[in-house]
């Protein structure tokens, strides 16, 4: 048998095994796993001796080309992709936002025109609802057919983004006829923005006001409300960007019911805390996301989470904007500050450091919580999220002892500073596979703008 290229001596990583072997691929397939497979038979070879060999990871949660607060996310879907793959993410989904009165066709249309010759790896999108007419309900069911199988609604942002409790019911109703599953930011809206009011009244106005006027009680009053919502409905449910230890012990008390209810974190909330909100001046407003950081006890939590499967997912809600001239929108009112930050290029080595490396979980649950939950979820599984004959040759070629410290100046988002800056990180990718396509190569991009292929993803079918 020939290959295209055969991946050799690495350690073959996946959730459920580990063991010394060769990866055989062909027309973009893996389309042979053995202990050995001969390096003649192969038009390219990747040595991969002294790495691990894992699944490219899938990143369900950005934020490319995104019109919020007056600007627009300052990674389009060229430079979000290119960043993503050199951290060995080979699969993202993004948010098609439906506009008030909108359908959600035009919505979902919208953002495949945004990447649409620009993703350098394969995308899918989530269809954010804002506006849930019985046209819409039905486009619902037409959308799960046709690959779109996610939905998101928020529960904060009143007057842009936030539906009320009748709108969840309903989409979740028509969520769980036809195979589809609605993701939530969860957070009390109504309540926030009395406190927001508030606090501008009292001249509160720097960045930090932004975390305190988003108390932990806010966040895990909407996640239960959520998941009381989904019980009702009989739908399964996925809460998104999961910030603080009230939030995951609603969630931990539907799991240990047996509902399918289901979380992500991001690193932010694994590696940063309330403290980076003192940074002198407007530093802070670097920091300002949703839901906003918290006190520092919380991250070990959120670990905890992880490691017991309380939190199935980690992915980045990567929505960057630049400090000068986009964050500054805001310097005198942090709720004019753009709420984002960027992290797509560095989750795969800050969950390893912090997980692995930290003694926390096993390799195999780095390989679950960052590729094979967010595949099987999203309806991806097993054409992605797994290394197996007949998966995509999604690959990553990963150096578990290689160190690096994150920096601006070394990043490949197009913002002006990193969140995770001077952080020291173990475990980088070395070379990274996009359908059997070698993208990332010795720290250099090699991989081609536009080469990222849709997927049409199945219907929600659990985990």
């Amino acid at each position: 048998m020939r290959f295209d290229t055969v991946i050799r001596n690495g350690t073959v990583v996946t959730a459920t095994d580990t063991y010394a072997g060769d990866i055989g691929i062909t027309n973009g397939t893996i389309t042979a796993m053995a202990q050995s497979l001969p390096a003649e038979a192969a038009g390219k070879s990747i040595d991969a001796a002294g790495m691990l060999v894992m699944p490219g990871g899938i990143d369900v949660h950005t934020h490319l080309d995104m019109p919020f607060g007056g600007t627009t996310s300052a990674d389009d879907f060229q430079s979000g992709t290119i960043a993503a793959a050199y951290g060995g993410t080979t699969t993202l989904i993004d948010f098609a936002i439906q506009q008030k009165g909108q359908s959600l066709r035009q919505a979902f249309d919208t953002w495949m025109k945004k990447a649409d010759q620009k993703a350098a790896i394969d995308y899918a999108f989530h269809c954010i609802i804002t506006d849930l007419g019985d046209a819409q309900m039905e486009e619902m069911g037409a959308l799960v057919g046709e690959g779109v199988s996610s939905f998101k609604l928020f529960m904060a942002y009143p007057g842009l983004l936030m539906v009320d409790d009748a709108t969840i019911f309903r989409a979740m109703s028509q969520a769980a006829k036809y195979g589809g599953l609605i993701c939530m930011h969860a957070e009390n809206g109504g309540a926030i923005d009395v406190i927001v009011r508030r606090a501008l009244g009292e001249g509160k106005r720097a960045p930090k006001y932004h975390a305190l006027t988003r108390p932990t009680t806010a966040e895990a009053e909407a996640t239960g409300r959520a998941i009381a919502l989904a019980e009702m409905a009989g739908a399964p449910v996925y809460i998104v960007h999961l910030s603080c230890n009230d939030a995951l012990e609603r969630v931990r008390e539907a799991r240990d019911r047996g509902l399918p209810a289901y979380a992500e974190t991001c690193p932010q909330y694994l590696f940063l805390s309330l403290e980076q909100m003192d940074a002198p001046g407007f530093e802070g407003a670097k920091y300002v996301f949703t839901p906003p950081l918290r006190e520092k006890w919380h991250q070990e939590k959120l670990w905890q989470g992880l490691a017991h499967d309380t939190l199935q997912v980690v992915s980045t809600d990567h929505c960057p904007f630049c400090y000068k001239e986009q964050k500054e929108l805001g310097k005198d009112d942090f709720t004019k500050i753009p709420n984002g930050g960027p992290g797509i290029e560095h989750r795969l080595s800050l969950l390893y450091t912090g997980g692995v490396h930290g003694g926390r979980f096993s390799p195999n649950r780095f390989v679950q919580l960052v590729a094979t939950a967010p595949a099987k979820l999203f309806g991806l599984f097993p054409r992605k999220g797994t290394l197996a004959v007949g998966s995509d040759a999604d690959v990553v070629v990963f150096d578990p002892n290689q160190e690096q410290t994150i920096s601006a100046a070394t990043h490949h988002m197009r913002v002006d500073y990193s969140m995770f800056e001077g952080i020291r990180v173990k475990g980088v990718p070395q070379s990274v596979l996009s359908r059997g396509k070698t993208i990332v190569e010795g720290g250099r991009f090699v991989g081609k703008a536009g080469s990222g292929e849709f997927l049409r993803r199945q219907p929600y079918s659990g985990i």
